[in-house]
């Protein structure tokens, strides 16, 4: 395995990992798949987003993006792990999520934040592996399939863009 910046051409491969997300309903609130040209639109040049190979076959990725549109919000990302069913456990998550925390520092991002369900454990281990806190919890914080769940509030600071 090894990990890479993500190109537009991964984005069949990246929507096609994100829509079995989707579909396992443990990681995310969104139901409609995407499309590979939905994920073109996350390369907007600002917001880093790796993959991780096997081979030729993308089976990971971890992407930014935006947290709030206001100015004083600019340094802090949205961040999201996703790994294709056939090879979760494997580290390849890890690979992705720790790719993705060296590109966000070198462009400059000072805090990467997200939420989690809270019986998704896989996420909520690897997360805490990479440095990440668990901040709270936000309570009904959104339906799925007409259910109220919670989420679990993450953050990382990125002490070398704190500095100055």
């Amino acid at each position: 395995m090894r990990a890479r910046t993500a190109t537009a051409d991964d984005a069949a491969a990246i929507a096609h990992i994100y829509n079995e997300g989707i579909r396992d309903r443990v990681a995310t609130f969104e139901t409609r798949p995407r499309s590979a040209d939905d994920v073109r639109g996350w390369f907007d040049g600002v917001h880093p987003l790796v993959v991780v190979e096997e081979g030729d076959e993308v089976i990971a990725f971890a992407a930014t993006s935006l947290y709030r549109p206001r100015e004083c919000y600019a340094g802090i990302a949205e961040v999201s792990v996703y790994v294709s069913r056939a090879s979760r456990g494997r580290g390849a998550g890890r690979m992705a999520l720790a790719a993705l925390l060296e590109s966000a520092q070198q462009a400059g991002y000072w805090k990467l934040v997200s939420r989690i369900f809270p019986e998704n454990h896989a996420s909520r281990r690897l997360i805490r592996a990479l440095g990440f806190r668990e901040v709270g919890a936000y309570e009904k914080h959104g339906k799925l399939d007409g259910v109220w769940r919670d989420v679990i509030i993450v953050e990382k600071l990125i002490p070398e863009n704190l500095k100055a």
